[in-house]
């Protein structure tokens, strides 16, 4: 089975002023369709950027990275952005959530975007992803009148709701407790296996890492230790303790 993510000895460079900032040098990997799998790695490790360059949002300065059979790089803004829609779902560290909007109309938003669905068809799509989610109780309120977990929640049924092939998430765990962390990522596993989509997410989290299927680890823009297929030691007792 073709990748959803194949990406080769990619490079991205960032220039300062007169400095060039080496984010990104030579990493390859390839993400098989229907993976959990989680890019690791300390602060600046280059994280963030790779997963950037998987969600379309900027493009290699060398080598490719190739997004459900496609080279971004050869994509015209308007291809990047209907890949985007169509193929990608994005949940962000700080949730994104329209504060205008109530809960419905949130999630709704990405298929107004798409323009493909009758008022019915997306009405019946948004209020069946909510309520997977736990939130038909909160239909109608607003991203202010909700807890850290259930505006996660929310994030999660919008970057659902197009049916996207791949599912990005930037640090998942950071603005949430332990408890809610572990109930949204199980959450996440779960639809993982229900709804087929690949799962990406970056951390430095040691409970996301447990959840991972396989890890790609970063250290100063480089695989660490190419892939594996679970937490370290000192990580699972990271774990551990946390659960303690």
């Amino acid at each position: 089975m073709k990748a959803i993510v194949s990406i080769e000895n990619a490079t991205k460079d960032y220039r300062l002023g007169k400095v060039v900032v080496n984010a990104l040098r030579g990493v390859s990997i390839d993400v098989a369709r229907g993976e959990f799998l989680s890019i690791a790695g300390p602060s600046g490790s280059g994280k963030t950027t790779l997963l950037t360059l998987i969600g379309c949002v900027d493009t290699p300065t060398t080598g490719t990275v190739e997004v459900a059979g496609r080279d971004t790089a050869k994509l015209s803004e308007r291809e990047l952005t209907s890949l985007r829609l169509n193929t990608i779902g994005f949940i962000f560290q700080s949730f994104n959530l329209v504060g205008v909007l109530d809960v419905f109309r949130n999630v709704e938003l990405p298929l107004l975007l798409q323009r493909s669905l009758s008022a019915g068809e997306r009405s019946k799509r948004v209020l069946s992803l909510l309520e997977r989610v736990g939130l038909m109780e909160h239909v109608r309120h607003r991203p202010n009148e909700l807890s850290g977990g259930q505006r996660q929640r929310v994030a999660i049924a919008r970057a659902l709701v197009t049916r996207p092939e791949l599912v990005l998430a930037d640090e998942p765990t950071a603005n949430l407790d332990s408890v809610t962390g572990q109930n949204i990522l199980d959450l996440r596993k779960e639809l993982n296996r229900s709804e087929h989509s690949t799962f990406i997410f970056s951390t430095h989290d040691a409970r996301v890492m447990s959840h991972a299927s396989q890890i790609v680890r970063l250290a100063d823009g480089k695989l660490a230790e190419g892939i594996s297929t679970g937490p370290t030691v000192s990580e699972l007792h990271e774990v551990s303790s946390a659960k303690a």
